[in-house]
Order: C-alpha cells, then sequence, then structure tokens
C-alpha cells in the first residue's frame, strides 16, 4: 500500500501507521516547506509543544477564523474554551473541567445506553444508506444534549445543526460548508440563549446551569451568558467529531481483532479496555496544531514568531519508547500513555463523556448480532484533516 503524502493525508489514509512509524524514528520535529509548518510526532517532541507556553491554539493576529467574521459562528468561536489562552482560558477551563466533574462515567454510560437503544432503533441502520454513521454523530449529541439541559423535543434539529456548525470550523471547509455553518451557529446560539434567559427555567442539576453557576463563580460578576452557551454548544461540537470517530474505530477494531470480539461478548466489562487502546491504536483525533506566539526554542529548534505546528497525536501515541511494539492491539497493555485527549493546560477534560457514549453505541451493535466480517475490507474516512471517522458504507453491516 502507498504511504500518505503527508501527515495532513495521513489523517484519512487506509493504514498511516507505517508512515507515521518512519516519521517517530526519522522524523520527530521537522519543517515541512510543502505544508509551510513544523511537524511534531514523537511523544518526545508532542509533550515538549503541547506544554510550551509560547505555543498557542490560535494565531495572535487571528484570534477567530477570518471565514468566520461577522456571524454566529464567531460568536461562539471566541468564547471557546479550546481556542483561548492566558487569563481568558483559566477561568473557562476551571468552570468547564468543574462542570464535566459532576458528571460520573455511570451516569454517562446510563444516559448513552438510553440514547443507543432509541436511536438505533429509530435509524435502522441496514435499510438506510449511511445509517450507522448517522448513529454515531447523534448518539454523542443527543447524550449530551440531555446532559446540557436540551429539551428532548429539540434534539434533533440540534443534531443537525451540529453538523452543520462542525463542518465550517474545519480548515478546509468550502465556502458553501461556512455559509451552512454560520446559519447553524445562529440558530443554535438563538436557543441557547433562550434556554439560559430567566424565560426558561433550565434543570438546576443540568450541565449548563452547572456551567453558569460555576464561571459567574470565578468571573467576579460578570455576564457569562454568551460564555456559557458557546462552551455549551462546544461540548456538543467535541463530541460530535471526538465520539463518532471513537465509535467507528472500535467496530474496525473489534471487525479486525476477532479474538477480542469473542471475549467481549463473553465478557462485556472487556469493551472498556478495548477502546482505551483503541484510543492508542487507531485514535479518533489525529492531530492538532499550535501558533507560536514569539520567537522562540521549542523542543529544541529555533521557531519564529507566526509558525505554525502540527502535532500529531496519532504517531505519539504508537511511539516505541513509550509503548514497545507499538502495533500490537493490546487492550490490556501496561503503563499505556495515550495523547488522544491532548496534554498540558488545554487537555480535553471530557474524556469520560466520550468513552461512555461510544461504548454504548458499540454495545448496541454488538447486541444487535451483526456480522462484523464485512467491515475489515476497506472503509472510506469523511474528509478531514484532524479527525478520523470511518463512513460505514450501505449494507457493510447488515444488522
Amino acid at each position: 500500500m502507498t504511504l500518505p503524502q503527508s501527515p495532513v493525508a495521513a489523517v484519512t489514509h487506509p493504514d498511516p501507521y507505517p508512515y507515521y512509524a518512519r516519521l517517530v524514528a526519522d522524523r520527530p520535529l521537522y519543517h515541512d516547506p510543502e505544508l509551510g509548518l513544523w511537524v511534531a510526532s514523537s511523544t518526545e517532541a508532542v509533550m515538549a509543544v503541547l506544554s510550551h507556553d509560547a505555543c498557542r491554539v490560535r494565531p495572535v493576529l487571528e484570534p477567530v477564523p477570518r471565514a468566520l467574521l461577522g456571524s454566529s459562528a464567531a460568536d461562539i468561536f471566541r468564547h471557546l474554551v479550546r481556542m483561548n489562552d492566558g487569563a481568558s482560558h483559566c477561568p473557562l477551563k476551571q468552570a468547564v473541567s468543574a462542570t464535566l466533574g459532576t458528571v460520573d462515567e455511570a451516569r454517562a454510560l446510563e444516559l448513552g445506553r438510553k440514547w443507543a437503544r432509541r436511536l438505533f432503533e429509530e435509524l435502522a441502520p441496514a435499510a438506510l444508506p449511511g445509517g450507522l454513521t448517522d448513529f454515531a454523530f447523534r448518539l454523542s449529541v443527543h447524550g449530551v444534549g440531555e446532559l446540557l439541559g436540551v429539551p428532548e423535543a429539540h434534539l434533533p434539529r440540534v443534531a443537525d445543526w451540529m453538523r452543520d456548525f462542525v463542518r465550517c470550523l474545519a480548515p478546509a471547509s468550502s465556502p458553501e460548508q461556512v455559509e451552512r455553518g454560520r446559519v447553524a451557529a445562529g440558530q443554535l446560539l438563538g436557543l441557547f440563549r433562550e434556554w439560559l434567559s430567566a424565560r426558561h427555567v433550565l434543570p438546576e442539576e443540568s450541565l449548563l446551569s452547572v456551567l453558569a453557576r460555576e464561571l459567574r463563580r470565578r468571573s467576579g460578576g460578570q455576564d457569562v451568558g454568551d460564555a456559557v452557551a458557546a462552551n455549551g454548544i462546544g461540548l456538543m461540537s467535541q463530541a460530535y467529531e471526538a465520539g463518532a470517530g471513537l465509535f467507528g474505530n472500535t467496530l474496525r477494531a473489534l471487525a479486525c481483532h476477532p479474538e477480542w470480539r469473542e471475549r467481549v461478548s463473553a465478557d462485556p466489562g472487556l469493551l472498556g479496555n478495548v477502546m482505551r487502546e483503541v484510543l492508542r491504536y487507531d485514535p479518533p483525533i489525529q492531530n492538532t496544531r499550535r501558533f507560536v506566539a514569539r520567537d522562540d526554542v521549542v523542543a529544541g529548534e529555533q521557531m519564529k514568531a507566526g509558525d505554525v505546528i502540527l502535532v500529531v497525536l496519532a504517531a505519539a501515541n504508537r511511539d516505541p519508547r513509550v509503548h514497545p511494539n507499538p502495533e500490537r492491539f493490546d487492550p490490556f497493555r501496561p503503563d499505556r500513555e495515550t495523547l488522544s485527549f491532548g496534554a498540558g493546560v488545554h487537555a480535553c477534560p471530557g474524556e469520560v463523556l466520550a468513552l461512555a457514549f461510544a461504548r454504548a453505541g458499540v454495545e448496541r451493535v454488538l447486541m444487535s448480532r451483526a456480522p462484523f466480517e464485512p467491515l475489515t475490507g476497506a472503509v472510506t474516512y469523511r474528509a478531514s484533516a484532524n479527525a478520523r471517522i470511518p463512513l460505514f458504507e450501505p449494507g457493510s453491516a447488515r444488522l
């Protein structure tokens, strides 16, 4: 099989991992003149970049993508905790982390199973083209949406808008995708503002209510409404891609490793181990980016203000200096340290939710007794520069 042409093309390649292995071994940190950016692939280089205070999540001169300016998508983007650094990031991160900390694994899994059952029956993947993929995307949105306090009647529409909103945030979005995303962002922001207003009573235990209380406590009485709305939408948007990718890549892993599928069928408690290994072995989020804010030495290389670094998380997860025999799929791998949720101040705090909802979806597919053999063949991946999300073709699994 031909190797990918670049670390960006690797994200949706049928098997990018031999290519990643070469990067880690031969070029753990290098400047790619064709891409016009630095590429960090080894665990050491990735950790150095993610922990360096000169490496920001957005360019200093472009805190919001130009294509989004003048729209509700920009209003959401500028408040997202994962897109802010420095003084504005700290209270947001503390509030979001404290809010997610109120949801334990058992509660998230129970809610995931509820929506997995209902959505699986509703979407009937065997009869609808792309039904299994649609199930994967909607599952996390419905689960996170209910936790946030979104009224159930609104969840299908919110899932549709979330699809368009997420697509418009991608670096390579077409003008049509950006425009649809701008419209969807307006719908989402309008609804979330309404739910947070005095005219609408959210349950006290809903994550939107908790986030509002946590952020008000840390902001000195400032108006936090738009920051709460934006980060509620942000939680759903992150779950939309990461949840679908983890669900799909776990199905692929179980298809390609039938011995583990048999063991999980006999002992469902092993599924958690399998999914944590999937996060290392074939993660849903393959890379991220950092933008150098000042001239400085990063991971041993002199970099300039304005430089961009592609941080290849999926390659670092297979660094043999951290994970011996990284090509072996081993759910009982000792001392596993994955970077799939990032590291440093911008490490994603949503791991519990991502694992719970994806696990509920995989459990539902296993319960259907669908044949997994068709999933061992060629699979296409949704076009993306960052996320690895399999798109199951009609008839690929008779559910």
